[in-house]
């Protein structure tokens, strides 16, 4: 039987399969990416798929503070569509 890797949301706390999260990494350039294969080289940080856990960690800036750098509204943007697309 596989394991199935668990990562926890960085604002429900909630643990959560990979898939089911979205990861946002901080490259080692400093450039923050939304991160589709789940194996980028950096810092990262998980959030639930869901646009009201977005919507929260854009307002309180927790990923901002997980990561140590300032986060464009694009990378929300594009997290927003991306869960939009997968209808969560």
């Amino acid at each position: 039987m596989k394991k199935i890797p668990m990562r926890t949301c960085i604002i429900t706390k909630e643990k959560l399969e990979k898939r089911d999260l979205l990861r946002i990494v901080r490259t080692p350039e400093g450039k923050v990416i939304l991160d589709e294969t789940l194996k980028a080289n950096g810092r990262g940080a998980y959030l639930k798929k869901d646009i009201k856990v977005i919507e929260e960690a854009q307002k309180t800036k927790a990923l901002e503070r997980v990561l140590n750098v300032a986060i464009d509204n694009n990378i929300y943007e594009e997290a927003k569509s991306k869960c939009i697309k997968e209808g969560n």
